[in-house]
């Protein structure tokens, strides 16, 4: 298959991918200015050379805040979060309240019903127990823990708008996110809930929104990044770090992985006055993260989810013998042809190997769409919004698809290529988190692994072991076999 082709497939694919689905782009743009970014036929963002004249991307890495902004615009709703929620309170004797209805809230009825304009009807597990804390008096602290899709946004969001006095023309409540993509979508909630609260004003603390010097900023809700926030903080002195009465510190383990941010939100936090109402939110909750928040939030409250089991029950879990990447595609037209597929989701290692992939299932009259790292957040979302939107039955991708997307129609995953660490190891989280993105909500999937050599089979082993679950040899070619094992 040649490039030319394959660039078609593209064009095609990017052609009918509506361009005014994500309007907060036009609000980066007028923020920030034009960014300095090359990029190919397609709007995809091409590769950094180094010095040496190779690329700095040449294998897939998930980038933490450009997860979190794709797992932000892609759960445009509240996803149907199983997890349990446990809640830990500072005052253990104090009753624990939760709510069921955004009504017990007794919110100012323009909040009450900017919420309901937004389609949430009634509060999310994580919005039960957070919101009553966050609406407290006495002001109450909070850590959360808190994946995109569960409602926090619209919760810390929400304890914003209730919390600022529109007749104070100064700074009250501050957020702070990694990127600007990010603060920006904070942002859009809090306009969008706030549509019916005209006087209550927002101001984005971000690289390119210039203000002149020393005139205190008479917006009572700023969302920005912590650069440009401890600037405006000390160096312009636009806010009155003293006049801080709410300060949230959103996707903190993204933040403590970006070089300085994590120096920056401390210096910020120092600013504050000790009565300052401090809420984190986290998607993960591990020891760097907790030692952070510790140190950001004092006398806590907080809120985790329960540890699930990792369940593989309703997943059967197969590999295919090959020996080349020919052999591999043949196995897998054999399976897509015997079996009743709603949609699949096939990985590869690198995003030449997709790119083959995907130009040969598309000459066999397949529907493929391609998620790789070189294409912009918010190409990835509008693909990842027509697989789900079943425009789309394939969709062949790199890692940056692994984590967080529920598509309930997928019925099959297809390790093209096994997942590996570094040292050439079994990488078992990735594993686990690739094939789940089959048998959601408790329907039947199935996971098909493709071994080309000694060492993947040894990789089959290492996963046997770590999961204790036997995976299957599936012969491809032998039909009457293949419906026996995977009806």
């Amino acid at each position: 298959m040649s490039e030319d082709s394959w660039a078609v497939a593209v064009d095609v694919q990017e052609a009918t991918n509506p361009s005014t689905q994500f309007d907060f782009s036009k609000k980066v743009e007028r923020l920030r200015g034009p960014r300095n970014i090359r990029g190919d036929i397609n709007g995809n963002i091409l590769p950094e050379k180094t010095e040496n004249g190779g690329s700095k991307r040449e294998a897939e890495k998930v980038d933490l805040a450009e997860q979190s902004l794709l797992n932000k615009l892609i759960r445009r709703s509240l996803v149907r979060n199983r997890n349990q929620v446990e809640v830990l309170q500072r005052d253990p004797t104090s009753p624990l309240y939760s709510v069921k209805t955004f009504e017990e809230l007794r919110l100012k009825p323009e909040l009450l019903k900017g919420v309901y304009n937004m389609g949430f009807n009634r509060p999310s597990r994580i919005q039960e127990n957070a919101l009553p804390m966050m609406l407290a008096q006495p002001p109450q602290n909070l850590i959360a823990q808190s994946q995109s899709g569960t409602g926090k946004t619209a919760a810390f969001s929400l304890a914003m708008l209730s919390h600022v006095n529109p007749d104070n023309k100064w700074t009250q409540c501050l957020c702070i996110a990694p990127t600007y993509e990010l603060a920006l979508q904070i942002g859009q909630v809090i306009e969008q809930m706030g549509a019916l609260c005209p006087d209550v004003k927002l101001a984005y603390g971000i690289r390119g929104n210039r203000l002149e010097r020393g005139v205190k900023l008479q917006e009572q809700i700023v969302i920005g990044t912590p650069g440009t926030v401890l600037d405006w903080c000390t160096k312009y002195k636009l806010i009155d770090p003293k006049k801080i009465t709410m300060f949230v510190l959103d996707e903190a383990d993204v933040m403590i992985a970006t070089q300085g941010h994590r120096d920056q939100s401390i210096r910020i936090h120092r600013q504050l006055t000790k009565d300052c109402q401090m809420l984190l939110f986290s998607a993960t909750f591990e020891d760097s993260v907790w030692r952070f928040a510790e140190q950001v939030v004092p006398d806590p409250n907080i809120i985790r989810l329960k540890r699930e089991e990792e369940t593989l029950d309703t997943i059967k879990q197969f590999y295919v013998l090959c020996r080349e990447k020919e052999d591999k595609f043949t196995a897998l037209c054999n399976l897509y042809g015997s079996l009743t597929i709603a949609q699949a989701m096939i990985f590869c290692h690198t995003r030449k190997m997709a790119a083959w992939l995907t130009a040969n299932l598309t000459n066999e009259g397949h529907q493929v769409a391609l998620l790789s790292g070189e294409m912009t957040v918010e190409q990835r979302a509008a693909v990842i919004d027509r697989f789900r939107n079943g425009k789309e039955k394939v969709l062949v991708t790199t890692n940056v698809c692994s984590r967080g997307i529920d598509v309930e129609q997928v019925s099959l995953v297809v390790n093209f290529d096994l997942p590996v660490d570094m040292d050439g190891n079994a990488d078992n989280e990735t594993y686990l988190h690739r094939i789940g993105r089959t048998g959601r909500f408790g329907r039947r999937g199935f996971a098909v692994n493709m071994v080309d050599s000694k060492h993947s089979m040894d990789v089959i082993n290492q996963i046997e072991m770590h999961f204790n679950r036997r995976i299957t040899k599936l012969d491809t070619s032998n039909l009457e076999e293949m419906e026996s094992l995977i009806s």
